[in-house]
């Protein structure tokens, strides 16, 4: 048997693939973007074959310009965007519509509803999620009630859902497997983390077929093989969880108290709570780290929608960048005296305010505002966010005191950003020698089953620091920053009075 591993890591914004030795180093990468659709204001879209096609396409890629065609790959780990909701054909697997994706704001007057009704309780207990449109069960309410004929052949049991691992794994074995893993699952508001099954009075509740949901597995379970055709022998799928979670056990976080923060589109940060699924009185989530072996071990979640995508807004949509990476140095030359904040809600705010009707803004704007103190307020308020969830955390959950955060994701490698969070935080910041973090967490679970990759504590034990950034900022100064960064939160909001 080989002993590398194939990771598919299927994001908001491309679809990439990672050969992984048994070093955990990446020895081969594809990577391909797909189009995004805005049909209206507020709502995301994804074509599902873009996500198929540009999937394959990079699996090839990194496998060819993997040593011996990669040969030596043993099993595949999936990690993927989580929540955006497909619904597809089963005989033919043709999707019924675009991929909802996880940004989507949609479903906002449903959830105020459900709200309104009595019914946020109900969820938030058996789930530990809020009623947001973020989450997969309105979205699927919302195909079923709005594409024509969906709900009636939903009911005759022509039709299955998934979120986008169960997507790839549908279409990798040939329609064979219909399977998500409880990762994936615990973001979908209907299922029961603490009993782990799909739960009937909330599936009632949306009006959703149980017969549309696939069977939930471990995150390190068998997904079934891929078709010979596909990559010219059949490779075992071994390994599947969202790409927080993945993200969680790339960075090696299997002890509780233990932090990781992932700068993607949007920013996510986990905190591992063991075996207990501790209940947030600050409007964090309640999720599933990962299920391993029947064990299921649970997380505090922060989940901010925009933290990289507000990059992108500045090259797609105000164009006063060419590429990402030309942020940092626009904003290391901002005037250090003039003070502009963006509250990137551009799809909503996330956690802990959970406002799906607030939209972004810029304050402290002059007329000697510029490009370069634009830029350093969208880096800056990747830091501000991440402030208000680990504040969060804090006040949940007393081991949450003075985290070291470990970071990840495409915005963790400015150095201008990562210090800028330190300070802001008062805490240190760690970035890992490898980025990959959450391709590295699927790849993991994968070879873990597999049998050819250590355990968690050997695991543990060859994560490695890259660099540590302590903070610089003082007490005084970071408390003056973060008042108006709240202020400017404040004055976002579409519920303030």
């Amino acid at each position: 048997m080989g002993r590398s591993v194939l990771a598919i890591d299927q994001g908001t914004t491309s679809s990439r693939a990672i050969v992984f030795g048994n070093d955990f180093s990446p020895i081969s990468v594809g990577q391909q973007e797909f189009p995004q659709h805005f049909p209206k204001s507020g709502w995301v879209e994804h074509t599902p074959s873009d996500i198929w096609t540009s999937t394959l396409r990079v699996c090839r890629d990194a496998l060819e310009k993997a040593p011996g065609g990669g040969e030596d790959v043993a099993a595949i780990g999936i990690t993927n965007q989580r929540e955006t909701t497909l619904i597809w054909d089963r005989s033919t697997g043709e999707p019924v519509y675009n991929a909802i994706v996880w940004q989507d704001r949609r479903t906002s007057d449903f959830c105020a509803k459900l709200r309104s009704d009595g019914h946020e309780e109900t969820f938030a207990s058996k789930t530990g999620l809020l009623l947001d449109p973020y989450f997969s069960g309105t979205k699927i309410a919302w195909l079923l009630d709005n594409v024509d004929g969906v709900r009636e052949r939903a009911e005759r049991g022509e039709l299955a859902f998934g979120t986008v691992d169960t997507w790839l794994i549908w279409h990798l074995t040939g329609g064979e497997v219909h399977a998500t893993d409880a990762t994936n699952a615990s973001r979908t508001l209907i299922f029961n983390i603490h009993d782990n099954v799909w739960d009937a009075d909330l599936c009632r509740l949306l009006n959703i077929p149980a017969s549309l949901l696939p069977e939930v597995k471990d995150s390190a379970d068998d997904f079934g093989s891929t078709k010979a055709d596909l990559f010219g022998r059949e490779i075992p799928i071994l390994g599947v969880a969202g790409d927080q979670q993945a993200a969680t056990v790339g960075q090696a976080c299997f002890k509780p108290g233990m932090v990781k923060s992932t700068y993607g589109t949007g920013c996510f940060a986990i905190m591992n709570t063991g075996d207990t699924p501790v209940t947030s009185r600050n409007r964090m989530l309640t999720t599933i780290a990962y299920r391993l072996n029947g064990r299921t071990t649970y997380a505090l979640e922060g989940s901010i929608f925009v933290a990289g995508a507000a990059v992108q807004w500045l090259r797609d949509g105000l164009g006063i960048i060419e590429n990402a990476a030309d942020t940092q140095a626009l904003a290391e030359k901002a005037d250090p005296h003039h003070e502009v904040y963006l509250v990137p809600a551009f799809v909503g705010l996330g956690a802990p305010y959970w406002d799906a009707d607030a939209r972004g803004a810029l304050y402290g704007l002059t007329r000697n505002t510029g490009p370069k103190e634009i830029a350093r307020a969208v880096l800056q308020s990747v830091g501000f966010q991440t402030s208000d969830l680990v504040e969060a955390m804090r006040a949940d959950w007393a081991e949450a005191e003075s985290p070291v955060l470990r970071v990840d994701g495409g915005m963790s490698a400015s150095d201008w950003t990562m210090q800028f969070l330190a300070d802001i935080l008062g805490a240190p910041v760690d970035r890992p020698t490898v980025s990959e973090t959450t391709a590295l967490g699927a790849a993991w679970l994968a070879g873990s089953r597999a049998g050819i990759w250590p355990g968690a504590e050997e695991f543990s034990s060859k994560w490695q620091l890259e660099k540590r950034f302590e903070p610089k900022l003082g007490d005084k100064e970071r408390l003056r920053l973060l008042s108006g960064w709240k202020d400017a939160i404040n004055r976002t909001r579409s519920d303030r009075e």
